[in-house]
């Protein structure tokens, strides 16, 4: 039942965050916060399958479970794992490809880290930051670079310890599906 709780709390700590996230106005992106958030509902459903799935001992529920939570960990591990593995120029390339694809993202950040341009910031452009006033402004990237790494590793780790959590939460449910159910012939286990 402990596996299916910290299913269950990282879930609620996920749309807590997102919500957190829009509250503060540090996201305005709202496909982002979106997918966070149906990533959190789906999460606390299965937990909820699982939990339900345990209390009664039902085989089905289980097995439905322990599937899903093999292709979650997969999932997460094979994400987990990538973050760790990317270098500066990968991350570089990865943050320049996100600069110029999207708008929302890129209003957030000059507004948030108080810079403009990628790398070269030009007059004509427009700017969120509050250091346009001022006319003295620094380029984003160097800025995001300096955090991306510091992020992916932190991003990296806590899910490497996640996805390991829910490999357990496998284990167990496989053992635990295998197990007699008690109400089945009570006299078996006297």
């Amino acid at each position: 039942l402990c596996i299916f709780s910290s299913l269950q709390l990282v879930s609620l700590l996920l749309i807590g965050i997102a919500a957190w996230g829009i509250g503060f106005g540090l996201i305005s992106s709202f496909r982002v916060v979106g997918v966070v958030i149906a990533v959190g509902v789906f999460l606390f459903f299965i937990a909820l399958v699982g939990l339900i799935g345990a209390v009664k001992h039902h085989q089905v529920l289980l097995f439905f479970y322990m599937i899903i939570l093999l292709l979650v960990f997969i999932v997460q591990f094979s994400v987990s794992c990538a973050c760790l593995a990317l270098n500066e120029e990968q991350q570089s390339e990865l943050l320049e490809v996100g600069w110029s694809n999207t708008n929302s993202a890129r209003t957030d950040i000059e507004r948030n880290l108080n810079c403009c341009g990628f790398r070269v910031f030009y007059a004509n452009e427009t700017c969120a930051a509050d250091c346009l006033r001022t006319l003295h402004c620094r380029p984003c990237a160097p800025i995001m670079e300096e955090y991306s790494g510091m992020v992916l590793r932190f991003v990296g780790g806590i899910g490497l310890f996640f996805s390991f959590t829910e490999i357990l939460g496998v284990w167990l449910t496989y053992r635990y599906r295998n197990q007699k159910d008690p109400r089945a012939n009570p006299s078996a286990f006297i």
